[in-house]
């Protein structure tokens, strides 16, 4: 099991994981500059699972090899070399002007999930957390490209893991990402082909999910690009908001 009572952070000096209210989490985000990421399993990034970014590819879903739109979801893993935490510096690769910002809903599993049905999904949800997905910019988007997608620090998660019960609909949520201040995206959950639920349902029907792996509801579409020595801060609903910068090899720590 992979429990979350309240709200679960994990400070970059302390060797576990705390759990407590969002008051005091705010409080302790006041005072430090960094977190270690809130998750110990495995993140799965889910693609084509926004309306908008489907809609976008236009008759490309129908042309060779696969003839149609995806019937199941689009899977990938982010391996561990990419988990970061908030208030870390990224590095941005050389020959790369810059990385694809990508805000999505982290589902937090509490509990082996395995072939659910879709009505009792949730049930299976410890909570949920909000994930930075980074990229560098591509245009393939059925094969993920290990090289795009799984760079040091591309998947930055946290602050914290928000228990399930204070989340009264996964499915209506807000998501901004700021860059240097500036709103450069507004997006809603709603917008989603496979909901929560739904997406639980499906993945589980061909793979077994273990307590504390995470999976992505998707990236919306319009992912905005930040570019070095950027500050970039992503947010879901009224949560605490992810922050983290962006750097070159040179000025990384």
């Amino acid at each position: 099991m992979f429990v979350v009572n309240d709200h679960l952070i994990h400070l970059e000096e302390e060797p576990m994981p705390r759990d407590m209210d969002v008051r005091r989490v705010r409080e302790l985000l006041a005072q430090v500059k960094t977190c270690r990421t809130p998750v110990d399993g495995t993140v799965y990034g889910t693609l084509l699972n926004d309306r908008a970014a489907l809609d976008a590819l236009g008759g490309a879903v129908n042309a060779p090899p696969y003839k149609a739109p995806p019937q199941a979801p689009v899977l990938y893993v982010k391996p561990r070399n990419t988990l970061a935490g908030h208030g870390t510096e990224i590095v941005v690769p050389d020959g790369v002007e810059g990385v694809q910002i990508g805000g999505s809903l982290g589902i937090v599993i509490g509990r082996t999930a395995c072939r659910v049905n879709v009505d009792e999904a949730l049930d299976f949800v410890a909570g949920y957390t909000v994930v930075a997905d980074l990229c560098v910019p591509h245009e393939s988007v059925y094969r993920p490209s290990v090289r795009f997608r799984a760079r040091d620090g591309f998947c930055v998660i946290g602050p914290a893991i928000v228990a399930r019960r204070h989340v009264a609909d996964a499915d209506a949520l807000n998501i901004e990402i700021s860059i240097e201040g500036k709103h450069t995206l507004h997006a809603n959950t709603a917008t989603s082909i496979r909901n929560v639920a739904r997406l639980i349902a499906d993945v589980t029907d061909f793979m077994t999910l273990a307590p504390g792996d995470v999976l992505t509801l998707g990236v919306p579409h319009g992912a905005p690009v930040a570019l070095p020595g950027d500050k970039v801060r992503v947010t879901i609903g009224d949560w605490a908001p992810l922050d983290f910068s962006m750097t070159t090899q040179g000025g990384a720590r």
